[in-house]
């Protein structure tokens, strides 16, 4: 009798570990079987580097201020600015809400090649694709996510993007069909995440990481939006949405913070003409985001395709967005107390 219990005993003990065991199996065979159902990534034919711009949560301005793709556009223009030898396209794969016609003031139909490929429309140098050049401008897209995915494929593989360096595609808030659609597609160097400082937008830009990390796509570093508004007055900077929280998550992920962009009139003013400030105001503080991007980017020469040697490419893309993104006002040594009232307005 006594056996018997020991024996019953022994057998519960090792329940666990058995139900344990055949848990890890089932989740080795659940990766296996996803790994062998999800598409093999071929890099865009003639693109050496691919860059995402990215953001969480809509309405954190993924791209410097107001509109949602103005930091992609400033990247774009910046990289080719500072060094003309390299060539820069846009891919906008915002589907339902394409700002790059209007931030490029480009209007127009892609003419067809001959192999039936879309021709970018080009302005500023940057050749630009959008689903906005296949549609009208106040006809809404209401699609399923399917139809989606198939419009996405055909942005990636049916436009004829010649050679470039770089290819910076602006891509939709969240982390949803379009975002899984185009890491698991194509090869992609880094993405940047942009994030405005409070509380809620930062929880979605940590999911935004989070996913990029799980489908092996290094964070090059983030970006702070609407970090800072100065008074045209008296020049007093109040943080309106308050601060530091995206230098703190790039902190807590291990990542490299950018900089912070501030609320800036010009930056919105210039962005719908369709004249973005890299181009439209170079030097004036519209600039201070944008103005010397990386010699870095420019005195390397960068492995093909996104290729194998990893670290040494992403070392690049890291330095050249790191001198893109600084603010000059951080290395000036201006003093910024939020809790000061503005001095135009002392009550």
């Amino acid at each position: 009798m006594f056996s018997c219990v020991i024996s019953a005993n022994l057998m519960r003990s090792k329940l666990p570990i058995r139900a344990a065991s055949k848990h890890k199996a089932l989740q080795e065979r659940q990766k296996q079987q996803m790994a062998r159902s999800l598409p093999k990534q071929k890099p865009i034919a003639g693109v050496k580097q691919v860059i995402v711009v990215a953001s969480g949560k809509g309405g954190v301005g993924k791209v410097f201020s107001v509109c949602v793709s103005v930091s992609a556009v400033n990247l774009a223009l910046g990289l080719m600015t500072n060094d003309p030898s390299k060539s820069v396209g846009l891919l906008d794969a915002d589907v339902y809400g394409p700002s790059i016609p209007r931030l490029m003031n480009l209007k127009g139909n892609p003419e067809l090649t001959d192999n039936n490929q879309m021709v970018p429309l080009t302005n500023y140098g940057i050749p630009c694709m959008s689903m906005g050049f296949l549609v009208e401008d106040v006809a809404p897209i209401v699609w399923r996510g399917l139809m989606v995915m198939s419009a996405i494929e055909k942005l990636l593989r049916q436009v004829d993007w010649g050679l470039l360096d770089y290819l910076v595609v602006d891509m939709p808030p969240g982390t949803g069909d379009v975002q899984l659609s185009i890491t698991q597609n194509i090869p992609i160097a880094g993405a940047v995440i942009v994030s405005t400082p409070q509380d809620i937008a930062l929880l979605d830009a940590r999911r935004g990481a989070e996913m990029f990390k799980k489908v092996n796509v290094p964070v090059l570093g983030l970006v702070q939006n609407m970090s800072v508004f100065q008074c045209p007055n008296c020049n007093h900077q109040t943080h309106i949405f308050g601060s530091d929280g995206a230098r703190q998550l790039a902190e807590t992920l291990g990542v490299q913070f950018l900089g912070d962009v501030p609320l800036h009139l010009n930056i919105r003013e210039m962005s719908d003409r369709g004249k973005p400030v890299v181009v439209s105001s170079p030097d004036t503080l519209s600039l201070l985001i944008l103005s010397h991007i990386t010699t870095a980017a420019v005195n390397t020469e960068l492995v093909p395709a996104c290729g194998s040697e990893e670290f040494s490419t992403q070392k690049v893309l890291r330095q050249a967005l790191f001198s893109s993104f600084m603010l000059r006002n951080n290395r000036r040594g201006n003093k910024i107390n939020r809790f000061e009232p503005c001095l135009c307005n002392p009550g």
